[in-house]
C-alpha cells in the first residue's frame, strides 16, 4: 500500500448537489426550500433551542444544583490521618507526600473527626477551634500562616480580623520606627560634615 494509492470508500463521498437548475433536476425552482416562510428566505437561520419565539424547553425548565470552582483547590483532613504523617511537622507538601490530600489542592484544614494520639506541628494549614483543642491537648502546636492584607477584609472570624488587623499595625510601627532612626541617624551625621567643613574653613 501507498500513500498515493489511498482512496475514499466507494459511496462515502457524493457529488454536491446543484439546486436551482430546472424542475427535471429535482431540485428547482425554489431548491428544495418550499414556498415562503422563515426557512425558504435567504437568512432564515434557526438557532438550537430555538422554538418560534416562544420560551425555550431549556429556560421554562427549573434548574437546580451548583459546581464550585475552587473546590477542587480546597482539602479538609480528618484528626485521625494526621497520624499517617512521618515526622511532626504538617504542611501541604507532607499531607501530599502521604497521600492525605489530593496532589493539587492549594488549602487545607483540619476538622475535629476522629482522634489524635501524637503531636504535631501545623505549618499553613488551617483547623476548626475543636481541631486546634484537640491538636493542643495532644501536645502539638499551629503555627499561624502568614495573612495578606488583601484577605483581612474577606476573614469571616472577628478574632481572626482582629488578630491580622493587630499583627499588621504592629509592623507598621516597627517600620516607622525604624525609618525615624534612619532618619534621625542621617540628620547627625549630615550635622557631623557641616561642623567639619566649618571647621576646615576657619582654619
Amino acid at each position: 500500500m501507498r500513500l498515493n494509492t489511498l482512496k475514499p470508500g466507494h459511496g462515502s463521498k457524493r457529488p454536491r448537489l446543484r439546486v436551482g437548475r430546472g424542475a427535471s433536476a429535482g431540485q428547482g425552482k425554489t431548491c428544495g426550500r418550499g414556498v415562503k416562510g422563515q426557512r425558504a428566505r435567504k437568512g432564515g437561520y434557526h438557532k438550537v433551542g430555538f422554538e418560534g419565539g416562544q420560551t425555550p424547553l431549556d429556560r421554562r425548565l427549573p434548574k437546580f444544583g451548583f459546581t464550585s470552582g475552587i473546590q477542587m483547590t480546597r482539602a479538609e483532613v480528618r484528626l485521625h490521618e494526621l497520624e499517617k504523617i512521618e515526622g511532626g511537622i504538617v504542611d501541604l507538601e507532607s499531607l501530599k507526600k502521604a497521600g492525605v490530600i489530593p496532589v493539587f489542592a492549594e488549602r487545607a484544614k483540619v476538622v475535629l473527626s476522629g482522634e489524635l494520639k501524637k503531636a504535631v506541628t501545623l505549618k499553613g494549614v488551617g483547623a476548626t477551634k475543636g481541631a486546634r483543642a484537640a491538636i493542643e491537648a495532644a501536645g502539638g502546636q499551629i503555627e499561624e500562616p502568614a495573612v495578606d492584607p488583601a484577605d483581612v477584609p474577606k476573614a469571616r472570624d472577628p478574632v481572626k480580623r482582629a488578630a491580622a488587623e493587630a499583627k499588621m499595625q504592629a509592623k507598621a510601627e516597627a517600620d516607622a520606627k525604624a525609618k525615624a532612626e534612619a532618619d534621625a541617624k542621617a540628620k547627625a551625621s549630615k550635622g557631623r560634615r557641616q561642623g567639619s567643613q566649618r571647621g576646615s574653613q576657619g582654619c
